[in-house]
């Protein structure tokens, strides 16, 4: 029986006064300070979650199984130690993120964004631990999308998050559907695709049912695929890990975006797409209801059970054959906050589920994705022609190009509901121009960054 008590948070309303005086005024010192709290003051030795009972208390993404299988094993392994999870929207734990941080400091918690975090103090210096447990001596680039410099640029500086493997985002499809239409293997091009979204909707077929409602603009995911298509992932890496000087609002992203307005203006989209939240695109594809959707690798055991042999999984294709290929990959970040209860046990967790070959196999068969940990890390064998199987086969080919990118929503704290959600639904109602779309980002994450 499982110990996890979960509870749904309410969205805590917080207006944009209030929210920077809240963060400004409670703030602890910025990273590399002397004040800035770390784990060094708590080790008195190895971490440990030791014999007492403990509760930990986690707020996590509503809709993603995988943390809460890894904390029902971890007790099963670990009797003494219980979860209390809380769970909401990824907008709702982006916009509520310092305040929770500040009044009810979570054990464990889902950082969809971090520069702000790390820079307000509110997040807990995990290179104690690292050294601790020996992350330092696993492959670099697993960690440095987690480190915060003291100008709150990410990819250099502290440590401050540690991933629940690595997620990445691609294009699932239907093979019944797909097969109706002549697709007998995922397109090489771009214009193959495109060919391909025109097929469907031309058979009576609905080619792509994609979340875009409420305050989570899932345009963003086909939107930062075309990007890659386009141009080159290390200036979108850039831009959202505010580096001085980067910018959204680029030719090659022009022409991605650009892109994606043509497959609006064409239909390729379901006529409600601005109403469709998660759950409803998720049950669409699952029910044969759409060829294509965009989604990352943390449905793939998900999609395995629901469709077994039913879905297939391809990268967004380049625009010639052979070409560079991107995605957003990135590990699922999970940090402890500054002033939690119990840290040195958050840490042992995070530390087990890389290196645990339980913990391990639970991410592949739950998560899809690859785990963090060390490069010789057990990986447990997939069943050939699953979904988890071409997810993993993709993350690694993105690996070896080097194609790796963060999430565009993830560049600031507000840049996904505040920007990139309600201009992406205005480009969907005709409303906004895909110049206007990249111009208006750009000036709202410069006033972000700028505070």
């Amino acid at each position: 029986m499982s110990r996890i008590r979960k509870t749904r948070r309410r969205a805590l309303a917080v207006s944009g006064v209030a929210f920077s005086a809240a963060v400004a005024l409670a703030a602890c010192a910025p990273p590399g300070s002397d004040g800035a709290d770390d784990a060094s003051t708590r080790l008195t030795g190895d971490p440990t979650c030791g014999e007492d009972a403990v509760v930990l208390d986690a707020y996590f993404e509503t809709g993603f199984p995988l943390p809460g299988a890894l904390a029902e094993e971890f007790t099963r392994q670990y009797p003494n130690v219980t979860f209390d999870i809380r769970e909401d929207q990824f907008a709702v734990i982006t916009q509520n993120a310092p305040r929770t941080l500040q009044d009810s400091p979570p054990d464990l918690m889902r950082l969809p964004q971090m520069s702000e975090l790390a820079s307000d103090g509110l997040l807990l210096d995990l290179d104690p631990y690292a050294e601790a447990f020996g992350w330092d001596a696993w492959p670099a680039s697993q960690l440095e999308q987690m480190r915060v410099d003291e100008d709150g640029s990410r990819g250099d500086g502290p440590l401050y998050a540690m991933g629940l493997g690595y997620s990445m985002t691609g294009v699932f499809y239907n093979k019944e559907l797909a097969a109706q239409i002549g697709m007998t293997e995922p397109p090489a091009t771009l214009a193959e695709l495109d060919g391909y979204l025109a097929a469907a909707r031309d058979a009576g077929i609905t080619p792509v049912s994609q979340f875009n409602g409420g305050a989570t603009g899932g345009l963003a995911f086909p939107l930062q695929a075309l990007m890659a298509s386009y141009g080159d992932t290390a200036a979108v890496n850039d831009w959202i890990y505010q580096k001085p000087g980067a910018d959204i609002d680029t030719p090659e992203n022009l022409a991605a975006a650009e892109h994606l307005a043509g497959w609006i203006d064409e239909g390729y989209f379901a006529d409600d797409v601005n109403s469709i939240d998660y759950a409803q695109m998720m049950s669409r594809f699952i029910d044969g209801e759409s060829l294509f959707m965009f989604n990352g690798d943390w449905e793939s055991g998900n999609l395995d059970a629901q469709m077994p042999g039913g879905a297939g999984f391809f990268l967004m294709p380049p625009i010639e054959a052979g070409g560079a290929i991107g995605a957003m990959s990135a590990p699922a970040t999970y940090g402890i906050a500054a002033t939690a209860e119990h840290a040195e046990c958050a840490a042992f967790f995070l530390n087990w589920a890389a290196t645990d070959e339980e913990a391990r196999t639970i991410e592949v068969e739950t998560g899809g994705s690859h785990p963090m940990g060390p490069a010789d890390g057990v990986m447990p064998e997939v069943a050939e022609g699953s979904v988890t199987a071409a997810t993993l086969a993709a993350g690694a080919a993105i690996s070896e190009a080097d194609g790796a990118m963060d999430f565009i929503a993830n560049a600031t704290g507000a840049i996904y509901a505040q920007s990139w959600t309600p201009n992406l639904q205005k480009l969907v109602a005709g409303e906004q121009t895909p110049a206007g779309l990249l111009e208006s980002v750009q000036a709202d994450y410069e006033s972000q960054v700028g505070d």
